[in-house]
């Protein structure tokens, strides 16, 4: 059955057009060509196969490659011209604008080598710049209209933990059931693909980690890797089979008309070992500590420092974020139409928080072979402090 999408508004592109043209006035920055899909959708409204080009002096104009129709439709931009082939946007520039920009922005951490080559040879007389700040600088920022989004997608995540509570059982391995939950959230309309910005990671909503698969460490840039499905994919869910008394991780990512929500809780069916039990609540004693600590000026590296420190304060330090020789350097990550995007709460980072950021945080365990423990949440900077935009119980599942 065909069902029709929210557009996003015509007012929210606008607000969004204007805050990047501004952030390319303060940059120096004369003309912007988006090639990344998130990006791309951010500021035109349709994630079609497209590209957008942005002209500080002129009205933003909107490549469509396939499919227009559905590009007309989904976009509120007025200047949107269909073209068969990429070659062809140098040309419908010059016909509109009259001449080339000397000088263009570029996203240099999602453009892929050979892309930027083959684009400089399209823009021969142009130079290229990373305009990455730029985008980075107006996505960061969260409006009301995109808070109201990641609020949606947190109701079906805490709707899909509920499911999960009322389901694990014994018996089952941690890749069945994880299909399970995610068939549930796909009734309800979660994408299943979860979008990440750097090339390298990952986006899967399988991160189920019971018993001792929460303390195999591996490749994952995450306190908590498991096993996963095979040596290709050795991360999340796997063969082993969920037991009662066992404590279980599960780490659900959704996404929602775009917008994305991240969060861990712990399971049990029956009785948690003492030590798990204990991890898991300090891992909630220091996600609230957390939460204190996030407002508007606080330095990002000295948020990680404290919760580290809190760690060693209550004696787990060795097994928080990692084990010893494989930490992760990051407590909390950006989180919006991309499941990992900037800015990173991490190690050494001197960028401020600021009102409108939203963030997953997430201070987690790792006991070697035995299990893994943590929460996740998702918090908003608002203009004094910060506040919950997960809506899930943090507590620990007793089933």
């Amino acid at each position: 059955m065909i069902t029709e999408f929210l557009n996003t508004p015509e007012q929210e592109i606008a607000n969004r057009i204007v805050c990047l043209k501004q952030k390319m006035e303060d940059n120096n920055t004369q003309a912007l060509f988006l090639t990344h899909k998130p990006d791309i959708f951010y500021f035109s409204g349709t994630a079609q196969d497209c590209y957008l080009y942005i002209n500080l002096d002129h009205d933003p104009v909107l490549f469509v490659k396939r499919y227009f129709p559905r590009a007309k439709q989904e976009s509120c931009l007025e200047n949107i011209l269909q073209i068969s082939s990429v070659k062809q946007i140098p040309e419908k520039i010059r016909d509109l604008h009259l001449k080339l920009p000397k000088t263009c922005g570029l996203a240099f951490d999602v453009v892929p080598v050979r892309d930027f080559h083959f684009y400089q040879t399209l823009f021969s007389a142009t130079k290229f710049m990373d305009c990455t700040n730029i985008i980075n600088g107006c996505r960061q920022i969260k409006s009301s209209y995109e808070i109201e989004q990641i609020k949606n997608a947190g109701r079906l995540s805490q709707k899909t933990f509920a499911y999960i509570q009322e389901n694990i059982r014994p018996g089952i391995s941690e890749m069945e059931f994880a299909g399970e939950f995610e068939t549930f959230a796909r009734k309800f309309g979660h994408s299943g693909i979860l979008l990440n910005r750097h090339y390298r990671a990952d986006g899967y909503p399988f991160h189920l980690l019971s018993g001792e698969s929460g303390g195999r460490a591996g490749s994952l840039d995450s306190p908590c890797c498991g096993a996963g499905t095979s040596i290709t994919h050795p991360y999340g869910a796997g063969a082993k089979i969920i037991q009662k008394n066992e404590p279980v991780l599960i780490d659900f990512g959704t996404v929602l008309n775009g917008y994305h929500m991240d969060e861990t809780r712990m399971f049990v069916m029956g009785g948690m070992e003492t030590k798990a039990m204990d991890a898991s609540k300090v891992s909630m004693e220091i996600f609230y500590s957390i939460l204190s600590w996030i407002k508007p000026g606080a330095v990002m590296g000295e948020i990680y420092d404290n919760a580290v420190q809190s760690a060693r304060h209550m004696g787990y330090e060795e097994q928080f974020l990692g084990l010893p020789d494989l930490k992760s350097i990051f407590i909390g990550h950006g989180i919006g139409l991309e499941l990992v995007e900037n800015p990173i709460i991490s190690k050494g980072k001197k960028d401020i928080l600021k009102p409108g950021m939203v963030f997953s945080v997430e201070p987690k365990f790792i006991f070697k072979n035995r299990f893994a423990a943590g929460i996740e949440s998702v918090i908003q900077i608002t203009d004094n402090s910060a506040c919950l935009l997960s809506t899930t119980p943090h507590e620990i599942f007793i089933c």
